[in-house]
């Protein structure tokens, strides 16, 4: 064989798979829509200043736009299926990094609570979306792990968000504004990196999917998926669950401040502690859950252990104690339980009401984000501290404990259990 003949098999060259393209591109928008969220927490001590607000009213901050990202959930699912998810969801994701710029932008507190809710209402357009869109470009075989590579952006941008807020305001004594430009401008240009490398998948005609729809029977109703029993608990618990997560990142920054005394980027980096063992937790997680088989027995282990470590965070008083107590939260709490509440999700419906049960499921679980910052904010503005709001969370996730002892799981199950 000639060195001629060799050549053309030789200058194959290696192609970068799909899949990966989705994974990596929706990792980074996951870290984006978190890090937009809660980059503010951190600095929230410098925004009451400027606006001169109380601690209810810094709450009203991160309430007002959760509400909007609650309300628009299912909408924006419904949306996605009519227009195209792809085109829904960069349209939505541009501007809400536009939205974050603007944000920093208002002179006046009711102005920049409307920008919140505005970017709150166009970050609801990419978890229904995405989690369409890469189910549709993972492979079966490499679903889970591609599921858990992107679902680790979000914690990793929570972190990220954390550290350079504090690093930049409280540490480098920039104004507040900053980080809202800062963040504005990345998660623009992540919007645009998704449109190039996310492809969607031609989809069928509204004639063809009623056509679909009716050979299938598979009409559903928010009511129906209400009444089934475990989708309903899970929902309930997932509610519980996020209330302590939004007590966590919303409120341990300036708990840390004002109740243990750290400054500067210290802040970021020990309130960063949380999402970041939050990773390896959930991957863990997800791991023992999927051997197992069986949801109920892990998640009545996760709920009291980060319930636990709740308390701990504002009981004791060492740093060692408390860096302790917070990882042990991230390691077991909310994000650790979410890959096994999904999970109970598509075991308990059909796979063609999986946009609606999914949707449904954030919607419930997120209104818990709308009345934890407010609610712990006015714990806080009538007791004077902020072990109220934690205590809060404590008693709302032993409720969930409770609610999730009614979750009926045989041995194998089959997804019709009603």
């Amino acid at each position: 064989m000639t060195s001629k003949e060799v050549q053309p098999h030789m200058r194959q060259k290696f192609t970068i798979p799909y899949w990966w393209k989705a994974v990596f591109a929706f990792t980074l928008g996951w870290m984006f829509i978190n890090a937009n969220k809660y980059f503010l927490n951190p600095i929230l001590g410098h925004i009451g200043l400027e606006y001169d607000l109380n601690n209810s009213q810094l709450g009203l901050v991160n309430s007002i736009f959760f509400l909007t990202y609650t309300i628009a959930q299912i909408p924006a699912g419904a949306f996605s299926d009519k227009f195209g998810r792809k085109k829904l969801l960069v349209i939505g994701f541009i501007l809400y990094g536009i939205l974050t710029g603007v944000s920093g932008l208002m002179a006046g507190f009711v102005g920049f609570l409307v920008a919140r809710a505005f970017a709150g209402l166009s970050s609801a357009t990419y978890f229904s979306p995405q989690f369409a869109l890469s189910s549709e470009a993972i492979p079966e075989k490499n679903r889970t792990v591609g599921s858990a590579i992107i679902n680790s952006g979000s914690g990793i941008g929570i972190a990220f968000a954390f550290i350079l807020s504090s690093t930049l305001v409280l540490e480098k004594g920039m104004n507040w504004t900053v980080p809202f430009y800062i963040f504005g401008v990345l998660t623009i240009l992540v919007g645009i990196l998704i449109a190039v490398l996310v492809k969607e998948k031609k989809r069928a005609t509204v004639n063809e999917q009623r056509v679909e729809t009716k050979v299938r029977g598979d009409k559903v109703s928010l009511l129906s998926l209400l009444k089934n029993r475990n989708l309903l608990i899970t929902f309930l618990v997932l509610f519980c669950s996020l209330y302590g997560f939004t007590v966590i990142v919303t409120w341990l920054p300036k708990f840390l401040q004002t109740e243990r005394g750290f400054q500067g980027s210290e802040v970021g980096l020990i309130s960063a502690l949380v999402p970041l063992a939050s990773i390896p937790g959930a991957l863990v997680a997800s791991y023992i859950s999927d051997r197992l088989g069986r949801k109920k027995p892990f998640a009545i282990v996760l709920i009291p252990i980060a319930a636990i470590a709740l308390w701990a965070t504002v009981y004791v008083q060492t740093t060692a104690l408390l860096i302790t107590a917070l990882l042990v939260y991230g390691l077991f709490g909310k994000i650790a339980l979410d890959p096994i509440l999904l999970s109970a999700v598509s075991e308990n419906v059909d796979k063609s009401a999986y946009g609606i049960a999914f949707g449904l499921f954030n919607f419930v679980g997120m209104i818990s984000s709308v009345i934890a910052p407010w609610f712990v904010g006015f714990l806080a503005d009538k007791t004077g501290s902020m072990t109220a709001g934690f205590y809060s969370a404590v008693i709302v996730l032993a409720i969930g404990l409770v609610i999730m002892m009614f979750f009926r799981e045989g041995p194998k199950e089959n997804g019709l259990d009603a």
